[in-house]
């Protein structure tokens, strides 16, 4: 279905954060092949960022808004990319609800004329302050989260409820099971799966993540990097708890897009085949599904400790690997240089991850559990070694083992007390995965859900048809709002817009 006559403009502002733009950018894309004309809002760093991705898209135009200068951060940091420290959050999330004038004045200055008016704002949910002044403005605001359904509906439940502080018999600890009030879980979730904001609610930090979870509601959709037959059994408690009528839509795997629709880069020789890790995993195409693929996104830091541990778990589980490193400072052990890296690439440069996933020769993965991660991973069907660090990827561990059984655990990695996960439960969970029956087993899952996940994005797939379904709604809603008069327009512009 295209929408080749559509007027509809929608303006989308991204969290600054790397796992919260680049889905926003995959849905630019895919509103922008419909017809749609496309504002994103963010600032100067981030737009310079931004552009590539956009660049082909006629549709999609940039709008900049000046991020605020704040003591506690670095110099020019716009983004959470650019923070290098735990002392830098805080700071920086203050930070981005600094930008409220300037967004609101960007935002009333493209109604002032009736060409430039968005018909919505689709706005990250961190981003919570947004919901009253699109109220204010009469704009539908769709909120789009950074997680799947399930961790969604989860967090929502537990920040409306606060079950996780009610206990009969005084101090809580994180073994405790959860009362996840309308919500029907398959299995037992505990106290220390939930997200550090959720379970720490005495530090500035948590009130910030619980402040923009129930500025959340009310919204006038929710937007979900997911798909129907994935989360489908969540869709429903996750609407109740929004109330008000608020539907929620399910249009990813995000990425998938540009690939089904013909955009996409993956293909056997790789973007760049002179890279040296598209080389070298070339170089391993005629084994197919033997590589490991490992990588904790763009935010987790581990310490030179447990970088060694890994290392030589990796070479003792005899497997081969590809290993993303973030550290600036560590470098391989001495015992492991003399012997020589046998089995692995280690990497300390950007690289294609999803390139990378949909390599023939990769067969599983080692993931922080990130949500995009996570996507990515099924999207190509690949199993999952879950070590899970930070915000809600306990839970997505949690769902990808325990209900999508598509992945398996690190005991110790899912522990909350800092240990340091030993060489030999790496090496054992790394074998388990790409060589014993679990592993096969949750191979099976994520290969049919791969197929599912490719399925809802082409045309007729449910994403697709949710995708289709918000535009024709956001069509209709401006059709309604033209009807109401330009009479009404013509006051609120007269009455606030100033």
């Amino acid at each position: 279905m295209a929408f080749p006559n559509s007027k509809s403009h929608i303006a989308i502002f991204p969290f600054m954060a790397q796992g919260h733009t680049i889905p926003l950018l995959d849905l630019s894309r895919a509103l922008s092949r419909r017809g749609l004309k496309v504002t994103i809002i963010t600032t100067p760093s981030n737009a310079d960022t931004i552009t590539p991705y956009v660049s082909k898209h006629p549709n999609i135009h940039l709008r900049e808004i000046p991020f605020p200068k704040i003591q506690g951060l670095p110099e020019g940091c716009e983004n959470m990319s650019q923070t290098f420290s735990r002392d830098h959050l805080l700071p920086f999330l203050n930070a981005t609800k600094l930008l409220k004038d300037p967004f609101e004045a960007t935002l009333r200055d493209m109604c002032r004329l009736d060409q430039h008016r968005p018909t919505c704002l689709i706005s990250d949910s961190f981003l919570g302050w947004t919901n009253s002044l699109c109220r204010d403005l009469g704009l539908p605001r769709l909120v789009f989260h950074g997680m799947g359904i399930f961790s969604m509906v989860v967090k929502k439940s537990i920040s409306i409820y606060q079950t996780h502080f009610v206990k009969d018999k005084g101090k809580w600890s994180d073994d405790d099971v959860l009362d996840v009030k309308g919500v029907d879980l398959s299995f037992d979730l505990k106290r220390g799966d939930l997200p550090k904001s959720l379970r720490e609610t005495d530090c500035r930090v948590s009130e910030f993540f619980l402040e923009a979870e129930r500025s959340d509601l009310g919204s006038w959709a929710v937007i979900g990097n997911s798909f129907m037959e994935l989360d489908e059994d969540y869709v429903l408690p996750l609407e109740s708890l929004y109330g008000n009528g608020t539907r929620t839509f399910c249009v990813g795997p995000l990425f998938l897009y540009d690939q089904m629709e013909g955009d996409g880069n993956i293909g056997p020789n790789g973007p760049d085949p002179s890279e040296q890790w598209a080389d070298w995993l070339n170089q391993h195409g005629n084994q197919e599904k033997s590589v490991l693929y490992v990588s904790f996104g763009s935010m987790a830091n581990l310490c030179d400790e447990q970088l060694n541990e890994l290392a030589y778990g990796l070479e003792l589980s005899g497997v081969d690997y590809i290993w993303v490193v973030r550290s600036k400072t560590w470098s391989p052990p001495s015992g492991l240089i003399n012997g020589g890296l046998t089995k692995g690439l280690i990497v300390t440069t950007w690289v294609d991850q999803k390139w990378v996933l949909a390599h023939r020769a990769v067969g599983g993965f080692l993931s922080h559990c990130g949500w995009n991660s996570t996507l990515e991973s099924l999207g190509y069907g690949l199993p999952m070694l879950a070590w899970p660090m930070q915000a809600e990827q306990h839970l997505n561990a949690k769902y990808l083992m325990e209900e999508l059984k598509v992945g398996i655990g690190l005991q110790s990695a899912s522990a909350r007390d800092g240990r340091i996960v030993g060489r030999e439960e790496i090496r054992g969970g790394v074998e388990e995965l790409m060589r014993g029956e679990r592993g096969n087993q949750a191979r099976e899952k994520a290969i049919e859900l791969g197929r599912m996940a490719k399925r809802a994005v082409q045309v007729g797939g449910s994403s697709y048809n949710c995708l289709n379904e918000i535009i024709d709604r956001v069509e209709k809603e401006k059709t309604r709002a033209d009807s109401i008069g330009n009479i009404t327009w013509r006051w609120v512009k007269k009455t606030w817009i100033k």
